[in-house]
């Protein structure tokens, strides 16, 4: 059996996940591979799960977090 990175947890369907950069990291849920690899919004800070908008080498949730920050060619 594994231990997640993140809770700890000793469990036997655990996941390893290869970042672009090559670090390794091993979850035993969803949850905490999200809270530790996933983006987070340059705007608002939430994590972001899905594709997200990137503008200007920064990456939002949604368009409506770039237009906060003066990204104008952006579509919701």
């Amino acid at each position: 059996m594994a231990r997640c990175d993140v809770c700890g947890n000793d469990y036997d369907k655990t996941f390893t996940v290869t970042t672009p950069e090559g670090a390794t990291h091993v979850f035993d849920s969803i949850e905490c591979a999200a809270h530790a690899i996933a983006p987070t919004c340059a705007h608002c800070g939430c994590r972001i799960l899905g594709h997200g908008v990137e503008a200007d080498g920064q990456i939002f949730c949604c368009a409506a977090c770039a237009r906060q920050v003066g990204v104008q060619k952006v579509r919701a």
